[in-house]
């Protein structure tokens, strides 16, 4: 972007910024996404970081509503009619839901697409393009966003399948440092190197939404683009496996190994009980026989996930109040909640139900 002439007063960036100086990091304060490649960390605009990283300030700075920021720059959306908008958003993604850093709570698509429709009504904006990187990324969109918002969205995956990680450990070029991680997303790095479709089908399905005209726009009508095209063929590793090969790697017996084994064992055992409590709570719903398959039961393509997202949202916060956090692993059963909802499931049942199954 700065690159194609972009200043740095029309970049917002919403980072964590837990990577460039985390202990695990190789090479402290340095951040590359693809094998020896620069360090993207320099010079980035840092805007809202850490615990201002919030849902709330995410949706003011869309919105252009400087007076509702908490913390970080301020720096808002100020854009007006003839401006065109470009959004990349990465994290991990469940059916729904947008992941959030740390405890804060998740972006739902009903709410994101009400920020959408907002914006548009506010006539601040001629063109917008979303580029969404995460797992069942398509429900976001899908049976949700109008096509009448001068809106093109565009997805890492459709509403129901993961999204994928790469230049991963063994892959041709990644440093030997960096024998513990994946460099970057599949669908991130492809449209970085404007090879998006072609090369992220091989996993999962890129899909479009909203505003589909928009699509034959180029890309450098809102960013400027370095168009890369190495000759490698690189793997592709699940989002939420990625972080498993720390312990095969590190050395028998050491600190770092055994450190990393209770990381891991915490993590085991948090998803063990996730997976229990709610296939336990899904038997006792709807039977033995049948409540297995309302934990991945899909709706037909262009139909919402769910017809009451205020019955989801408090399906996610009930199963949390009396279960625990569901994490990021967790939130892969976003749908089986979304499934309650739509199979006329109460509340009031839902909570009698999990405070009985996490009891015990």
């Amino acid at each position: 972007m700065k690159k194609g002439g972009l200043k740095d007063e029309n970049i917002i960036v919403f980072m964590y910024d837990d990577i460039a100086f985390n202990v695990d990091n190789p090479n402290q304060g340095v951040i590359i996404n693809r094998p020896v490649g620069r360090n993207v960390y320099t010079n980035v605009p840092k805007d809202y970081t850490g615990k201002n990283l919030t849902t709330k300030n995410f949706f003011a700075a869309i919105l252009g509503y400087k007076k509702a920021i908490k913390g970080g720059s301020g720096k808002v959306l100020d854009s007006g009619p003839n401006d065109h908008i470009f959004i990349f958003y990465s994290d991990h993604g469940s059916a729904g839901m947008l992941g959030m850093p740390q405890n804060e709570p998740a972006i739902y698509a009903k709410d994101f697409i009400e920020v959408l429709k907002k914006k548009h009504a506010s006539n601040t904006y001629k063109s917008m393009v979303i580029y969404l990187e995460a797992c069942e990324s398509g429900s976001i969109f899908d049976g949700l966003l109008p096509n009448n918002l001068s809106i093109y969205a565009t997805t890492a995956s459709n509403p129901d399948e993961s999204s994928y990680a790469t230049y991963c450990d063994g892959d041709p070029g990644v440093p030997s440092e960096y024998n513990n991680t994946c460099l970057g997303d599949l669908y991130s790095i492809s449209w970085m190197e404007d090879r998006l479709k072609n090369r992220t089908s091989e996993m999962s399905h890129v899909s479009e939404y909203g505003d589909v005209h928009l699509s034959s726009n180029y890309l450098s009508l809102y960013i400027a683009l370095e168009s890369r095209k190495p000759n490698q063929t690189y793997s592709m590793t699940n989002q939420f496996r990625a972080n498993y090969s720390i312990v095969r790697r590190a050395p028998e017996g050491s600190k770092q190994k055994i450190e990393a084994q209770k990381r891991l064992d915490d993590v085991i055992s948090q998803r063990k009980h996730v997976d229990q409590t709610v296939q336990a709570i899904a038997k006792q719903l709807f039977g033995e026989s049948r409540g297995p398959s309302y934990l991945t039961k899909n709706r037909p393509a262009g139909t919402p996930l769910v017809d009451d997202w205020d019955c989801f949202k408090a399906m996610v916060s009930t199963y949390e109040e009396h279960c625990g956090s569901l994490q990021s692993y967790g939130k892969k059963y976003a749908r089986a909640f979304a499934n309650f909802c739509n199979a006329g499931i109460h509340i009031d049942r839902m909570a009698q139900v999990s405070a009985q199954v996490c009891a015990k």
